[in-house]
């Protein structure tokens, strides 16, 4: 039994355009360890997102395997793929996708509802989550009260509630301002090491890839280590 949150192995995406077949992912191998924190970069429409969404089971690969704690997406059908989504993963996006008419609080429920614990335990939780990403006294607003800031952390609070061991992270800060992406680069970061979950990032931020532990490059469907010199 090996020690690794998400492995991959000979990963390819390609698809078939009339005569033509267009390959996005060409076996892609990658590990994550347990709490680690790794980078994705590389141009637009190079495939990173299409990577990060295979890698979250929200796409099956063309070939090879993706395997969650110890789980390959592929021998499960869909609704157990949900329910190993739901327990062992948490997603962050560049928009916060939260749900408008839901204050703060109940964004970050929604989560643990699938779990049907008690509704006071479901709330202690969210509650407690919100506090860690400084939103204690904004609970109750919705998103349109809060600032861009604020949404993307009740988006992060969303992605940890249910105590995630591995959270996917497409350009987190990407719809932020300078300030504001600071700010958020370094709750991620304190948020990771004080809870031990694994954080797969990709991103444009440069100044955020070279914070991780170490940065991967996807270019011509194949992803390669760079140095932080090369950012």
């Amino acid at each position: 039994m090996n020690d690794y949150v998400l492995e991959c192995r000979e990963l390819s995406k390609f698809y078939d355009q009339g005569p033509q077949k267009v390959t996005v992912l060409d076996k892609v191998d990658l590990q994550l360890k347990a709490g680690e924190r790794v980078a994705i970069v590389g141009s637009s429409g190079s495939g990173k997102t299409t990577l990060l969404n295979m890698l979250g089971g929200l796409d099956l690969a063309s070939t090879g395997s993706v395997s969650i704690a110890g789980q390959d997406f592929s021998a499960l059908n869909e609704k157990q793929r949900g329910l190993l989504r739901n327990k062992t993963l948490g997603f962050v996006y560049q928009f916060h996708h939260l749900l408008a008419e839901f204050t703060a609080l109940e964004n970050v429920c929604m989560p643990l509802l699938i779990g049907k614990k008690p509704i006071a335990e479901i709330e202690a939780t969210a509650r407690k989550i919100l506090a860690s990403v400084g939103l204690e006294k904004r609970v109750a607003h919705k998103p349109s009260e809060l600032s861009g800031g604020e949404r993307q952390r009740v988006a992060i609070a969303r992605a940890l509630v249910t105590q995630p061991k591995l959270v996917l992270l497409d350009e987190p800060t990407g719809n932020l301002d300078k300030s504001t992406a600071q700010g958020i680069q370094q709750l991620m970061l304190e948020l990771s090491r004080s809870l031990g979950t694994a954080f797969l990032v990709v991103t444009h931020d440069q100044e955020l890839a070279k914070q991780m532990d170490r940065t991967l490059k996807l270019e011509n469907g194949k992803l390669v280590q760079i140095e932080l010199s090369d950012l």
